[in-house]
């Protein structure tokens, strides 16, 4: 079971959304997925959007939060932010419906 928190207009992905220049947009950190300008009710029938979303908190239990920021931050100065390849491995999956499937929102 994978256990997640949103939280909606959050600060920190109102910086992501001037920095990537978007409209609406999610950002991880380890279990919380941090929402600006979308609800969650609207990020969480987007499935493909929950899904992306999904792989980075699991990137986050894989490498721990520190390595994970070090290394997807060093990812994307290096390589940018669609050849990060934390970015590319979270596009393989989001039209994988078992992610989703063992999700609590707590």
């Amino acid at each position: 079971m994978v256990r997640i928190q949103i939280r909606e207009q959050s600060f920190i992905a109102r910086i992501a959304c001037i920095v990537l220049k978007q409209k609406k947009v999610a950002v991880v950190t380890g279990n919380i997925i941090h929402l600006y300008n979308t609800g969650k009710e609207e990020f969480l029938s987007n499935k493909r959007w929950l899904q992306h979303e999904l792989v980075h908190v699991l990137q986050y239990r894989e490498h721990g939060h520190l390595k994970f920021i070090s290394l997807y931050l060093w990812e994307s100065l290096k390589k940018g932010y669609h050849q990060n390849r934390f970015e590319k491995e979270a596009r393989l999956y989001e039209d994988e419906p078992a992610l989703s499937a063992n999700v609590q929102v707590i």
